[in-house]
């Protein structure tokens, strides 16, 4: 199949119009296999975490720790994956990252404890890190800017099959196998996306992109964004405030020693003026919104529905592919959309619409009304967090699109990050006095307000005039 594949694009590589557009497509076919590799991995795991917290003597919130390093690590190397893929060559560096992705999927297989299992999802975090800006960046450079945003709509749709497979595939081998099985079958399937990308996509590099990387900037930015959840984290147990307080302002202060750095760097890992940007701004806080409750309703639900409402982990993955079916029927309803309606107005809706179908899941009323609020939140947060990308691709310049993706994945993803940390160490003080059925509907409704909020007032900032 391989040699096919390499056939074919030798016979694509023409300039003419036939061979761009094949050539075109099979971009778009590797664009979408990274998707679904990314995105099975994140929703089939996700339903192995009590299983994997009893064998490796830990609780399920406390293993909350295998999102959310995962999320952390994709967040801070987000932006310096997306620039080397401009620097070194988007196709290299997208097959260097998938072979990341690979080895850590088979640490975490083998791992002994919760300890190894984390520092290996951490790792694998990175390589997740490269693949993501660099999917979406090579499906810009390979469509005309007309067809740019229909393109990523169907690369997340065609990717987003692997969120319905995930649920009832994570569960599944959890309870009939054993929930090793999960991330190793990662190893396999990055070595056939790695197949794939070699014969489909064509080299291509940022020309006017700087050739250096800002890492006293990379290393503030990761250690910052650390700091801060591990004082969210350490706020379940309270033990030591000052402490905990302590980590959080310093956690702080790096920050806001990254957003200097960046301001003076002869190279800046982030241009600053992109934020400058009214509507680049707008839709990349919409899609943190949207993401972040998203991430927070999986999450949670998964937790719910085996430890609280005792179902088997089969059965919770059948139960959450309402919301994964959802998610993935947006990508190519946001990329239609994306062309005719205003991107700012649809995922302000959206997300509110998500908190509704959210609000109905924190209801614990039966499957009568749990199923029909997850296939509300995962079609509108998903249409959101979609828009999210294919939006910030329309105000670059084609050359910077990896650098560009880079840094709104890293928001939308670092704050996701910091959001699971934050709901689970809410979750684990809650249900020390309420139990933890009622502490996680608590949390699923504080979720939802806080996204029909927050996109209601990002909706309304949107429409005044700059």
């Amino acid at each position: 199949m391989l040699l096919r594949l390499q056939h074919f694009r030798h016979v694509v590589g023409s300039a003419s119009p036939h061979g761009a557009a094949a050539q075109a497509k099979l971009t778009l076919v590797a664009a979408s296999f990274c998707i679904f590799l990314i995105h099975l991995d994140f929703f089939a795991l996700s339903l192995a975490l009590p299983r994997m917290a009893s064998e490796l003597h830990t609780s399920p919130t406390n293993l909350h720790w295998v999102l959310s390093a995962y999320l952390l690590a994709q967040a801070a190397f987000l932006i310096p994956g997306g620039r080397l893929g401009d620097i070194l060559g988007r196709k290299r560096i997208l097959m260097a990252g998938l072979v990341i992705f690979g080895l850590c999927s088979l640490g975490v297989a083998l791992a002994p404890n919760a300890g190894t299992a984390i520092a290996f999802r951490t790792v694998q975090g990175v390589g997740s890190a490269v693949i993501f800006p660099l999917a979406v960046a090579i499906v810009t450079n390979a469509f005309p800017a007309e067809r740019v945003k229909r393109a990523i709509g169907y690369a997340y749709g065609i990717g987003a099959v692997s969120m319905a497979l995930g649920p009832p595939f994570g569960g599944g081998i959890t309870e009939l196998v054993v929930w090793r099985v999960v991330p190793l079958v990662n190893v396999p399937l990055s070595i056939i996306t790695i197949a794939i990308v070699a014969a489909g996509v064509r080299e291509s590099r940022g020309p006017t992109v700087p050739r250096s990387i800002d890492l006293p900037g990379l290393a503030l930015v990761a250690a910052g964004i650390a700091l801060v959840t591990l004082a969210v984290d350490l706020t379940s147990t309270w033990q030591q405030p000052l402490a905990t307080a302590g980590i959080a302002v310093v956690g702080l202060l790096t920050l806001a020693a990254f957003v200097q750095r960046e301001r003076l760097a002869k190279y800046p890992l982030v241009k600053l003026d992109l934020f400058r940007n009214r509507p680049y701004v707008i839709v990349t806080l919409m899609g943190t919104v949207a993401n972040t409750a998203m991430v927070i309703g999986v999450f949670g639900s998964t937790v719910y529905l085996q430890q609280g409402d005792g179902r088997s982990p089969f059965a919770a993955g059948l139960i959450l592919l309402a919301a994964s079916v959802g998610v993935g029927v947006a990508g190519p309803i946001a990329g239609r959309l994306g062309e005719h309606l205003n991107i700012p107005a649809v995922m302000g809706v959206s997300a509110a619409i998500g908190g509704i179908g959210l609000f109905m899941v924190s209801l614990g009323g039966g499957l009568g009304s749990y199923l029909p609020g997850l296939a509300l939140f995962g079609l509108s947060y998903g249409v959101g967090y979609t828009m999210s990308n294919i939006g910030t691709q329309s105000v670059v310049a084609r050359e910077l699109v990896g650098e560009a993706s880079g840094v709104t994945l890293a928001i939308v993803v670092g704050v996701a990050g910091l959001g699971v940390a934050a709901a689970a160490t809410l979750i684990d003080i809650q249900s020390r006095s309420v139990g933890l059925t009622e502490a996680i509907e608590d949390t699923l409704r504080w979720t939802a307000a806080g996204s029909i909020v927050a996109s209601g007032l990002l909706l309304l900032f949107a429409r005044r005039r700059p």
